[in-house]
């Protein structure tokens, strides 16, 4: 049985990687793109909707929200992109693990400045 969960890890990750360069690929709708864009940084980001501490909660957005959001972007993008895209994943993950700084730096990005929107809020509450 863990056996299987690992395999079943091991292709979450081999379909995340596929809709990242299916996101890169020109015969994709814009509106996929997009989809897929958030699908992608949330399930390649450290920082979750949910933290993992919460017990039970923790992980409820990494074994429900993320395959979720992969199966709805499986579903806007063209099978033959899609298929080549997964080809292009499994042989690129078998070379070496694929590293992106500037997507990395904008997600990162993207969850400091909600967090300081966040506190902004907060404090502006506070001192009313």
């Amino acid at each position: 049985m863990i056996e299987q969960w690992k395999h079943q890890a091991s292709q979450l990750k081999v379909e995340t990687y596929a809709l990242y360069l299916a996101c890169r690929d020109p015969r994709v709708p814009w509106y996929a793109k997009a989809f897929v864009a958030i699908v992608v940084g949330y399930a390649f980001s450290p920082i979750d909707l949910i933290p993992d501490f919460i017990p039970v909660l923790g992980y409820l957005d990494d074994l429900v929200l993320v395959p979720l959001g992969i199966t709805l972007a499986i579903r806007m993008i063209p099978k033959t992109v899609l298929e080549e895209c997964r080809a292009n994943a499994a042989e690129l993950l078998n070379q070496d693990k694929p590293r992106n700084w500037v997507a990395a730096s904008i997600i990162v990005l993207v969850w400091l400045l909600s967090l300081a929107l966040v506190g902004a809020v907060v404090l502006r509450t506070i001192k009313e």
